[in-house]
Order: C-alpha cells, then structure tokens, then sequence
C-alpha cells in the first residue's frame, strides 16, 4: 500500500552568508496512515526542520515529498495552505495561542480559514473542548489557563478541521509530568481513532510510547526501523468539518476577517488609539475646513448678494470716467419702459442723482438724493416704515421722499415715527413717505446719508433734465445674465442706432468672489489634507511595527491554514477598521469645532452636508488601503517557519 507520506531524498540548505549550510542531507522516509511514530535526535540535529517539510509548512531544496501519493512541490501556495488546513494538525511545544482569543476562538481558528459556517463551527470547537476536559474553560483566555490546559486547546484546535496527521513538537517539553503524560495519553487516543501521529521530542521517554522510533543525526537518518501498520489508518479524507460554498462564503469568510481585526485592534487599545490620532486629526482638519469654509463662503456670497447681484447696470458712454456730452443724454426715458416690457426682467429702475441738502427744523446735513422707480424691488431692499412710490407719484412727479436709516436718525433723532414728516431736499419740500431697513454685511454700511425720490420728481423738479442717468435691471431668477446682457445691449443698440452706452453685471462680481472662496477653501484643504497624509504615514508606520510585533501570530495562523491572501486581508480591514473609527472620531471631533465657532460666531450658518461626510469617509478608507497596503503585503509575505520560530 501506498505510503501516507514518502520522503525521497529530501535536502534542505539555508544561506549562511556566502555559503549554504546543509541542515537535511539526502532523508528518505516513508509514514503510514495510523502509525505514531517519534522522531528523535539532539538538538541541530535537524528533526524541526524535518517536522515543517512534514507539515508544509516549509519546502525542500530538493527531493521529493508526496502525500497520499501528490507531489507537494507542485502545489502552490494557496494549496498548501490548504493542504495545512483540512489535513494537519500542529502541536507546539509552546502551544502557540492567540492570547487575545478565548479557548473556544483559538480552536476555531481553523475552521474559520476553512470557511465553515459560525454556528457548526462553535458546536465543534465545544466538542472537542469537552472531550479533552476543558468545557468549564471554554471561554477563558490562555493567560487563565494552566500549561496543560493549553496543550490541550493547541491538541483541539490541531483536531477541528479533521487533523488527520498530527504533528507535536516536543508537546511535553513545557509541561510537568502529569500534565505530560495526560497529553501523552490523549495523543494515544487519537492514536486509536486512526490519526497518524508524529511526535518531535529529544525526551527517550516519551520517544519510547511510540510504535516506531526514527533517529537522525546530523541532518541524516541513522534509524528507521520499517512500519508496524502499512495498512491501518484513514490516510487523507475530507475535512471533519463542511464548509460553505459560493457568495455565503465569501460573505462569512469577510465578516470573520472583519471580526478577528476588530479583535486584535480591541486587544491593544491603547496602540491602536495611537495609531487612529493622526487620523482623527487629519479628517478633522478636513472636515472642519470644509464646513467652516463652506459657511464662510455662503457669508460672503449672501454679503455680495445683499449688495444687489442678478442685476445690471446700464450708463451712457464708452466706459467709466468717459465724460463725453454726446453720450451724457444717451439714456431716455422709453429706454427704460422698452428694457420693462422684457419677459426676462423681473424689474428696472432709473437713476439720476445729485448731492443736496436735507433741512429738517435746525438739523442741516449733506445727503445724495437719488431719483429712482423700483429701485427696492431691484435690491431686495426692506421698509421699516412706510412703503415706495406708487406709480401715481411717479407720474405725477409727487413731491415725496424715502430716507434711509443713517438719514431718519440726523433728522429725527427722538421721533418714534416719522412718516409724514415734511423735509426740505435742497429747495423743495418733501413729505417723508418710508424708511429703508439698514443692511448690514461684512463690508459695512455706508456713511454717505441717502434718500431716494421718484425720478420724475428729481429729474423734472430738481435737476432739470429728460435723460437718465443709469438704468438698473434686475434679471429673473433662473434667467443667464450673461445672455440678459447681450439682449439689453441688442435691444439699445437697435433703439439709438448706435453702441452709446455700455453695461456693468454684477453677477461678475458674484462669480469672482465665488472663486475667490472656492480658491481659498481648496487651498486650505489641501493644507488639512498634509495631516492627514501624515496621519496615514503614521498608520503606515505603526502598522508596520504591529506586523513585526506580531509575527509570531501570524506564522500561527499560517500554520492551521490560512492563506497569505487571508493574511493580507486581515491586515488591510485592520488598517481601513482604524481609518474609519478614526475617521468618525475625527468627524465628531469636527462637529465640537463647529458648534464651538458657532458660539462665538451666531451669524456663521455652519451644517454638515452630505458630501462633507462623504468625503470624510471616502478619505479614511482611501488613507487605510493606501497606507495600510504595504504592512499587509509584508504580513502576507512573512514565512510561516520563520515567523513560528520569533518571540
């Protein structure tokens, strides 16, 4: 029959600087199914290295290794890993445990590389528990356990996914004697139930409970009596355990991963806080900027608002300062009702104006007196007292007045109400009909008193003249200004015959300070950006040290099957699992700021928008894969022998 496993001239060499040290020179061995065989030897002698070609857990240089008759050096892997999974299992002298797991979790581990499901695979690590004694312990973590008992949670977890060859390095050698011998007899059990058992031990005791005992020395076998059972044992079968298949799997097998990462972060809180501040820093910093310059922006823009955007402004000539008198009477008073008549025009207003002066009893101040028709309605501008002109009062050139604020109060400085009133504007006298609400913004309000009158007034009683000195149209809302302005500049041109004016948008002025702000609010992202990019390179950093302080955990892992994929997966949610809690601390961190600036600052309106979270978050899990790739890649690479053999 054929030979479980069959090793043909197996070598294995290491580099020793320049030099190769040759540890395996030339082993040939054959093992059957059902057989307990103990290897023995001094130390140096070779057997570990023997026991971790026997395990896949290392290759040869050369030779050939075959289980149940399939040539290992053709695996890949990811086969191997396999091969480890579902059909060894290992006992190590220092039964190499998760000490952040429970002994249910530790026995588990397997079966969750196997991908079987959460609830079978409990049910079997609390078998196996209670067989071997430990079914009050199931939940106690290595560092309650006594050393047998945790020999006993490493022989279970070698057991849970079928463990049909059982590999125990110097199982015990930690132990006292009793505990000793209680795994030597559990050991002779698997024996009877068909495990093929292989012990590694320097103790001739223990080598003496073996069926059959193999003896190298330097690398080489000097005994090796022939096999008492070529034909007992169940050789390789299938797992003990059924795994899942298709998409449950691959859901179960990331919501595993997803578990052990939240467990090895919880098991090191404070590293795991340390790593998380630069991130928390970072996406503050971030948000914050964000938020707050968002409000920012939306203050200034409602400042430049309250001046009068969506609007433009009509004036005779070529250009500002242009004081030719051919064009000085370019704007009449049919230009104003044809620009009115626009379906596109939600108001205009004419202006012509003049400083004067305001007499009131024995107050005399200087004011600019301006002659208009909708003028409110084109900047939004509120009554705190009265109202506008009617159109009765246009066209009957009313001797009527609106005074603004500053102006009401030189005036009528103790007066409750003041519609009514009668003031002098230079020589005419004028019956106070409203008072505009001040506005104030963050350019201040202006120090030059004003009061307004309807232009037929100012132009006729006042001044003297039949032209217009700017017309002010405001552009419906929804309506381009841009396309607004070519159209007035179409319609005039066509009236005068000529190009005799030219017009101002002051929604250019609302574009500009638009991407002024944007500017900024970028270029002050990007500075918060740099922390964060610090607070990955951190991550990066302390992911780094964490792979090396836990490479022995990982070379476990290998060991009872887990692929370097699953390695490197573990390691990567670890990383994102850092960004994202960070990531949400720095957000709540972010909403403390705001509420504090909006404290100081009642009239900055600071609220969280959808894409200032969004981009929180895509910004923590783009940090946690970005710098959390190369410590994964490292972890995922590590050589499991090598990384079993660290402290």
């Amino acid at each position: 029959m054929t030979a479980l496993l069959e090793l043909s001239d197996i070598r294995r060499s290491y580099p020793s600087g320049e030099t190769q040290v040759e540890v395996l020179k030339g082993i040939t061995l054959q093992i059957h199914a059902g057989e307990m065989v103990a290897i023995v030897g001094a130390s140096g002698s070779g057997k570990s290295t023997l026991m971790n070609i026997l395990g896949c857990l290392d290759r040869p240089t050369s030779g050939t290794y075959r289980v149940a008759g399939r040539d290992v050096s053709t695996l890949s892997g990811d086969a191997l890993a396999q091969l480890r999974r579902e059909h060894f299992g290992f006992i190590f002298q220092r039964y190499h445990l998760l000490s952040h797991l429970t002994a249910v979790q530790n026995v588990e581990v397997p079966a969750v590389y196997a991908g079987t499901e959460r609830k079978r695979r409990l049910a079997r690590a609390g078998e196996l528990l209670k067989r071997l004694g430990l079914e009050e312990r199931i939940n106690y973590q290595p560092s309650q356990l006594s050393g047998g008992q945790q020999q006993r949670v490493s022989i279970a977890r070698a057991l849970m996914n079928g463990g049909q060859v059982i590999l125990a390095d110097e199982p015990t050698g930690a132990l006292d004697s009793r505990s000793g011998e209680e795994v030597m007899a559990i050991l002779h059990q698997l024996r009877d139930r068909g495990h093929t058992v292989i012990i590694v031990t320097h103790d001739p005791q223990v080598a003496a409970q073996a069926e059959r005992v193999i003896e190298i020395r330097d690398g080489e076998i000097v005994r090796n009596p022939p096999s008492q059972k070529a034909s007992a044992g169940r050789g390789i079968a299938g797992p003990a355990a059924e795994a899942a298949s298709g998409w449950s799997q691959f859901v179960g097998g990331f919501r595993e991963a997803l578990t052990m990462s939240w467990r090895a972060l919880a098991a090191n809180k404070m590293r795991t806080l340390l790593t998380m501040l630069g991130i928390i820093i970072g996406i503050a910093s971030v948000v914050s900027i964000v938020v707050v310059g968002d409000a920012a922006k939306q203050l200034v823009l409602a400042d430049i608002r309250a001046i009068g955007t969506n609007t433009i402004d009509i004036y005779p000539g070529k250009d500002f300062g242009d004081d030719d008198p051919q064009y000085q009477q370019a704007l009449k008073y049919d230009d104003l009702s044809a620009i009115q008549k626009q379906p596109w025009v939600e108001s205009a207003t004419p202006a012509v104006s003049q400083n004067l002066r305001l007499r009131y009893g024995n107050i005399d101040v200087a004011a600019s007196a301006n002659g208009v028709s909708d003028y409110f309605s084109v900047y939004g501008m509120t009554f705190s007292e009265g109202s506008t002109f009617n159109r009765e009062q246009i066209a009957g050139r009313a001797q009527v007045v609106v005074l603004d604020s500053n102006t009401r109060r030189q005036l009528f400085p103790h007066k409750a109400k003041v519609v009514g009133e009668v003031i002098l504007v230079g020589n005419m006298p004028a019956t106070v009909i409203g008072v505009v609400e001040e506005k104030k913004t963050m350019f201040g309000s202006s120090q030059i008193l004003r009061v307004w009158l309807p232009y037929s007034t100012m132009a006729g009683r006042i001044m003297g003249q039949s032209w217009l000195n700017v017309i002010t149209v405001r552009v419906k809302e929804g309506f381009d200004s841009a396309k607004a302005e070519q159209q007035i500049t179409r319609l005039l041109t066509l009236r005068h015959g000529k190009k005799d004016f030219f017009t101002w948008n002051v929604d250019g002025v609302l574009k500009t300070a638009e991407k002024t702000t944007r500017t900024l609010q970028l270029f002050l992202t990007l500075v918060a950006v740099i922390s964060l990019v610090v607070g990955g390179i951190g991550v990066m950093n302390i992911m780094l040290v964490s792979v090396t302080e836990r490479t022995r955990e990982i070379g476990i892992r290998m060991a009872v099957g887990a692929r370097a994929s699953d390695v490197l997966q573990q390691f990567l949610i670890e990383a994102v699992l850092v960004c994202l809690v960070g990531g949400a601390l720095g957000i709540i961190l972010s909403m403390l700021i705001a509420f504090a600036l909006q404290l100081f600052l009642p009239g900055w309106e600071i609220g969280f928008s959808p894409v200032a979270l969004l981009t929180a978050f895509f910004c923590s899990s783009f940090t946690g894969v970005l710098f959390g790739w190369l410590p994964a890649r490292s972890a995922a690479r590590l050589d499991p022998v090598d990384a079993l053999s660290r402290e």
